[in-house]
């Protein structure tokens, strides 16, 4: 008999570097991997969507969040904190108050999508706006935690690359092996480093980044690995160019990052799979969004849409062979960043007489 969904820690407990501290969790994990016809049929290919939009703050941060903060609450930590372009901070924020700790959010004035910085008020985070960009935000944030007892749960926490590289297991439990290509946007690079962990991990293999190698010799689940292939925006791909962007811009705000925390491993995790790291313009990942809610019924935040952005090129470019199964995770959910989504959009519908034929004759039926 099904059970209900526990969240990551519980469900896999036995690959995780957990010992016996009261476990933090609000369900995360279990999130729909999702057939795409209609993409499937443009490319030539079998197009899986992981929606982690579905998580309960909405964005693929929760899995690792529920790792960090069961450890921090675990030492006895009374206050966390991290930088944020938003998803991070609507997490953390929301795992604090369920944990009854405090929570520190230090942010880039202006440039968090209104959506994510409700969730963060609301869940009584205590907010520092910074007159820079998200890397001036996590180096204040590395020196306030090295200066005082806060604990730090941005991905360079290493347990927080622990709780994402769930995703990769659920990808492969729910298609009975790897796909040939997991395609993930890339923005400060610690997602698509714990996918490579997690598909490692479940093929056998030794891991990257990991703080628990024990859980790599387990008996292997799966039969290879995928080829990861990571895009960022254009105006903010670091990792394209090789080396920092100063001052990055791009619509896709959860990906405006400039000096990635986890390069080193997302490069590692390029050149171990055979894959590759490229830049999407945002006219392209806002046509990716669009047409991902209108043909596929997922509606997703900009950043997100990169993913499904880039398969787009990549398969116009000829680099995509037939019959491929590929895996694409789209990391947050729409309602994040409504503003963006509607920009350009219609939303004064023609009021009529509330009558059967006034609705017809507007509907032209």
């Amino acid at each position: 008999m099904a059970h209900q969904w526990r969240g990551v820690i519980a469900e896999y407990r036995d690959r995780l570097p957990i010992e016996d501290e009261p476990i933090i969790t609000l369900g995360e994990g279990g999130t729909p991997l999702v057939p795409a016809q209609r993409l499937s049929d443009r490319i030539g290919s079998e197009v899986w969507v992981k929606m982690e939009g579905v998580n309960p703050t909405g964005s693929f941060k929760d899995r690792g969040m529920t790792m960090a903060v069961t450890k921090v609450a675990g030492q006895g930590a009374e206050m966390l904190a991290c930088a944020s372009t938003g998803n991070t901070s609507a997490s953390a924020a929301a795992y604090a108050a369920h944990a009854g700790l405090g929570c520190a959010v230090i942010l880039p004035a202006g440039k968090i999508a209104a959506g994510k910085l409700a969730q963060a008020i609301v869940h009584g985070a205590q907010l520092v706006a910074v007159d820079g960009n998200f890397d001036d935000c996590l180096r204040i944030t590395r020196e306030l935690t090295d200066a005082y007892p806060v604990a730090l749960v941005n991905s360079i926490n290493p347990f927080r690359l622990q709780g994402q590289k769930t995703a990769a297991f659920e990808v492969v439990d729910a298609l009975g092996d790897a796909p040939d290509i997991h395609v993930l946007p890339v923005g400060n690079a610690g997602n698509i480093t714990a996918y490579w962990m997690g598909y490692r991990e479940y093929a056998g293999m030794t891991t990257l980044a990991s703080v628990d190698e024990s859980a790599a010799h387990m008996e292997p689940v799966s039969t290879k690995v995928p080829k990861m292939w990571g895009f960022q925006a254009a105006g903010a791909a670091p990792l394209v160019l090789g080396e920092p962007v100063s001052d990055p811009e791009t619509v896709a705000t959860a990906i405006r990052i400039g000096n990635p925390a986890s390069w080193k491993y997302a490069i590692e995790a390029r050149d171990e799979s055979s894959g590759q790291i490229d830049k999407v313009s945002d006219e392209d990942i806002l046509a990716a969004q669009a047409l991902l809610a209108a043909e596929v019924g997922i509606f997703v935040e900009p950043a997100s849409a990169a993913s499904i952005a880039g398969l787009l090129a990549a398969a116009e470019a000829g680099k995509v062979a037939e019959g491929q199964k590929i895996v694409c995770t789209v990391t947050g959910h729409g309602l994040k960043d409504t503003e963006t989504a509607l920009t350009g959009r219609e939303i004064d519908p023609t009021v009529i007489e509330p009558s059967l034929a006034a609705a017809s004759e507007a509907l032209g039926l």
